[in-house]
């Protein structure tokens, strides 16, 4: 039910997580979205993580980030495969075209708006779904978008809010991100903040 998730959602709000979700938000609001290369390293953070350890690919991000700017998809492919990434081809192959759109996603990063540029990620960055374009814009300093995964979609059955989809759609990611809105505006908080503390509550930690 939406009060119970509510009032675990206040509890968590009046908690020592609070400062600590408050941290990450403001990292996020830091990144300067004037500068390209930032912006597209930022990119390959959400590229490597989905579908992947977070801390592992955070890790892997670190030690490779430099060389994303650079290196062919083959020398990219054979990094990733030697740090023991999952998906070392399919991974690099969406790095380096990203690369050649540093220009063109900063552009649209800064003049396109609210689910315009959402779509424009989607369609135009290869390996971004709605997931993954909208944990990228969160990771950047956009508040407005729900990053929906197992995990979240796992607290939402749990308080009997829907029912896990065989395949989310974009039709139903959208129906999901409405349901995450208006537990945001019942507990006062962004969607990116929401995410924050739903993924506390899951996983016990608070990442990036």
């Amino acid at each position: 039910m939406t009060t119970n998730l509510v009032r675990h959602l206040n509890q968590l709000r009046h908690s020592d997580v609070s400062a600590r979700v408050v941290n990450r938000i403001q990292e996020f609001h830091a990144v300067p979205r004037d500068e390209p290369n930032t912006l597209f390293e930022e990119l390959c953070y959400c590229i490597l993580t989905a579908n992947f350890s977070a801390r592992r690919g955070a890790l892997i991000h670190e030690q490779l980030k430099a060389c994303f700017h650079s290196d062919p998809k083959e020398t990219l492919e054979q990094k990733l495969r030697h740090c023991g990434y999952r998906f070392p081809a399919i991974r690099a192959g969406f790095i380096a075209a990203a690369a050649t759109k540093k220009q063109t996603l900063a552009k649209a990063i800064n003049t396109l708006q609210g689910e315009e540029r959402r779509t424009w990620l989607v369609h135009n960055i290869q390996g971004l779904g709605y997931k993954e374009a909208s944990h990228y814009l969160r990771n950047i300093g956009f508040d407005d978008y729900a990053i929906i995964d197992t995990h979240i979609m796992d607290i939402l059955a749990r308080y009997r809010l829907l029912t896990p989809p065989k395949t989310l759609t974009k039709n139903r990611y959208l129906t999901i991100e409405q349901t995450l809105r208006e537990i945001a505006r019942k507990t006062r908080l962004t969607l990116a903040e929401l995410d924050l503390y739903l993924w506390y509550m899951e996983t016990g930690t608070i990442l990036k």
